[in-house]
């Protein structure tokens, strides 16, 4: 049966709206109507060859859906159970599953690389970090699905997916933020504003947003935020001056930028911690020299999907929606269409808005 998606093409080109053609689920497999999809940063890293992906492939791994088969074998959900998706399967095997460290998994992404629809025309697909969540239904494997916690609206629970484990995580399981403590966010997209209403749950006395844009004050203090700096070459300086000159305890980057990098680090207090969610490409290279780390004794940390465990986390994140500490509905802004994926796509290039949600 045929649906419509966002295939990209090749790495570099623009997204297609197009017919596919979607198998009927095969052994441990699940077929999935989407309800919403999340547009995030990391797709447009996957559709500008940042991260590697086989291709042509449909994009989209923020999702939530409503199953529509499954296939043998498939016992934890059945056809019209609400579930999200989750794009980063833990196979429970390797060294890093044996550590705990699920967020990590060495075979994850392995899924990405099947073909597992066809173009109307009869090219092979792959599904871009699994899920494929920029089209109307997807097939995916039965580890890429959790139920719906309770009491969570499908278009909402799409965000759960990734922009709120990686914020919320970021915040929780990464920097672990202890109560009184001050957090600065740099980057107000999705992500970002997820780890400030993180940082307020945690209980943070001061949170600082940063971002390049003066139009995002208003979402980040609706987030949590108590400051807004605009970002220049004073940030640092701002911060600290905020702090009794001493700097944030932690800093949060999520843009993936060697100059925020840097001036997260330099942000925080001596001792700080500074986590880093962004996604950056190889040619953004951050130097620190031996005196300073030694002198400073911060702590520079990378953080993987937020470092969480989507099957422990999902019900606490969804008890913080429920009384009301998390709003899911401060993240999106704006509903889209599938159509309108390729502008969502030219509205993050140009550092505009949080999350865009395509409803279908």
């Amino acid at each position: 049966m045929a649906v419509r998606a966002a295939v990209l093409p090749a790495v570099g080109s623009p997204l297609e709206i197009t017919g596919i053609d979607l198998p009927d689920p095969g052994p441990g497999r699940i077929r999935v109507r989407l309800a919403a999809a999340g547009v995030c940063h990391s797709d447009l890293s996957l559709s500008n060859g940042t991260m590697r992906v086989p291709v042509p492939a449909v994009l989209g791994h923020e999702g939530a859906g409503t199953v529509v088969a499954v296939g043998e074998g498939v016992t934890h959900v059945a056809p019209g159970d609400g579930v999200v998706l989750n794009w980063a399967p833990s196979c429970g095997a390797c060294h890093a599953c044996s550590l705990g460290e699920v967020w990590l998994c060495a075979n994850a992404l392995n899924g990405a690389a099947d073909v597992y629809a066809r173009t109307t025309e009869g090219t092979d697909l792959h599904p871009g970090l699994n899920v494929a969540a920029f089209a109307e239904e997807t097939v995916v494997s039965a580890a890429c699905v959790l139920p719906v916690p309770d009491g969570i609206p499908l278009t909402d629970a799409a965000l759960l997916g990734c922009a709120v484990l990686t914020g919320y995580g970021a915040v929780h399981h990464s920097a672990r933020v202890r109560q009184g403590e001050t957090v600065a966010v740099f980057g107000v997209g999705g992500v970002g504003l997820a780890a400030l209403q993180a940082a307020r749950i945690a209980g943070a006395s001061k949170i600082v947003a940063v971002d390049v844009s003066a139009e995002k004050e208003e979402l980040a203090r609706a987030a949590g935020a108590t400051d807004y700096v605009l970002a220049s070459e004073n940030t640092a300086r701002e911060i600290r001056a905020l702090t009794g000159k001493q700097g944030v305890d932690v800093a949060v980057e999520c843009a993936g930028r060697a100059v925020s990098i840097r001036t997260a680090w330099d942000s925080t207090r001596r001792g700080g911690r500074t986590t880093v969610v962004g996604i950056g490409g190889k040619d953004q290279q951050v130097t620190f020299n031996a005196l300073e780390i030694f002198h400073w004794g911060r702590t520079l940390t990378g953080c993987v999907y937020g470092n969480s465990d989507p099957a422990v986390d999902l019900p606490v994140l969804a008890e913080h929606v429920r009384a009301g500490r998390l709003d899911l509905s401060a993240l999106v802004t704006e509903r889209i269409s599938l159509d309108g994926i390729p502008a969502a796509f030219e509205n993050m290039l140009a550092g505009k808005g949080g999350r865009a949600l395509v409803v279908f």
